[in-house]
């Protein structure tokens, strides 16, 4: 595996219907609810896909972070989760850098570091290490029997600065870009022109996408082109 690696993308949304509405209609296996999310004054679903993971966190009081992120600009990409083989040394490449930690947990299976948004800009980016390297706690303990046929292949910011806004994030995962987007071997994170910095899209490669985009018109959700509009993020089918 070549690092750093996607491995989960984040919806905040205003009402856990989104994640009947990821399930239903995008074909995924059950969610895993995990419960030491309510930390953040949160409930969740976390969706394997693959050895990747899609996850709507909605708030459960107005004080929780994400309740004021959508305060300001409504539900959407909220969050991006990194595999690293180094945590350590991202620490201290981040903590070099002056970007600050917002949250450190160092656990037998996992240690990982949230990164402060206001530091990097976009959304929240956690940096992550499994042991052994490939599990993931955060989908819980059967997520492979649970896991859906595709995988993500790369997600969408958007920036008034949008060289910048790459920069900051490639200096902070020491991830290498080209043009206006970070290479990896998962997928491009591609940083665009926009009048906000912000999470907009998600690209996703599944084995009914047809079949996906069938049920999402059925549903009555926003669709155009290959592209379905969920709690304020373009859904994007390869």
């Amino acid at each position: 595996m070549t690092f750093p690696r996607l491995r989960q993308l984040v919806i905040a949304s205003e009402t856990t219907d989104t994640i009947d509405t990821l399930k239903n209609v995008f074909g995924l296996e059950a969610p895993f609810p995990d419960p030491g999310v309510a930390e953040f004054g949160l409930v969740n679903g976390v969706f394997a896909i693959g050895d990747q993971f899609l996850e709507v966190v909605v708030p459960t009081v107005e004080t929780a972070p994400a309740a004021r992120f959508m305060a300001r600009g409504g539900p959407g990409g909220y969050m991006a989760i990194f595999e690293v083989a180094d945590l350590a040394a991202t620490r201290a490449r981040v903590d070099r850098l002056g970007i600050r930690r917002v949250w450190d947990i160092d656990l037998e299976d996992i240690a990982a570091s949230h990164l402060h948004p206001a530091d990097l800009g976009g959304a929240i980016v956690s940096v992550d290490q499994p042991k052994p390297a490939g599990e993931w706690r955060w989908a819980g303990p059967d997520w492979r029997q649970r896991s859906a046929v595709g995988r993500l292949i790369g997600a969408e910011l958007t920036s008034p600065d949008p060289i910048r806004l790459m920069a900051r994030w490639a200096s902070a995962l020491g991830a290498g870009g080209s043009g206006h987007a970070l290479k990896m071997d998962d997928g491009d994170i591609v940083f665009s022109q926009g009048d906000v910095e912000r999470l907009v899209a998600f690209d996703l490669s599944l084995a009914d996408g047809d079949d996906v985009l069938a049920r999402a018109k059925e549903a009555g959700l926003e669709v155009d082109g290959r592209s379905v509009r969920v709690a304020g993020v373009e859904m994007r089918l390869a």
